[in-house]
């Protein structure tokens, strides 16, 4: 009965969105302001994340450090461009292919710097 009552909630605004003048537009608008809301708290998560491990970040050797901010860098980029380099299957490669790398890299820096040797 709880799902049901869900649905009809969700079919009633999705009326709403469709029958109502500016219905659209006041749906783009939320989906802008979750989407940024989304952004800061990755942006809080990393500030947080960056306070927590500035000596670990500071024994690295600045070769990986650069590949560690590197890796970072091109996973912001990739957020930002997401729009435009998802529209092709080309794109989507290239988009998949360098998150791939990325995450790679991260992970190996992190391997590297919690190993004991």
């Amino acid at each position: 009965m709880q799902a049901l009552r869900n649905v009809a909630i969700i079919a009633l605004l999705a009326l709403g969105v469709a029958a109502l003048p500016g219905g659209g537009t006041a749906a783009d608008t939320a989906l802008a302001a979750l989407s940024m809301a989304f952004l800061a708290a990755m942006g809080f998560f990393a500030y947080r994340l960056y306070m927590q491990n500035q000596l670990t970040l500071a024994t690295l050797t600045d070769a990986r450090r650069a590949i560690l901010f590197g890796a970072f860098g091109v996973i912001a980029l990739m957020i930002v461009g997401a729009d435009e380099l998802l529209d092709t299957g080309a794109g989507a490669v290239v988009w998949i292919g360098l998150i791939a790398v990325s995450a790679l890299a991260i992970f190996r820096v992190w391997s590297d710097a919690t190993t004991y040797s």
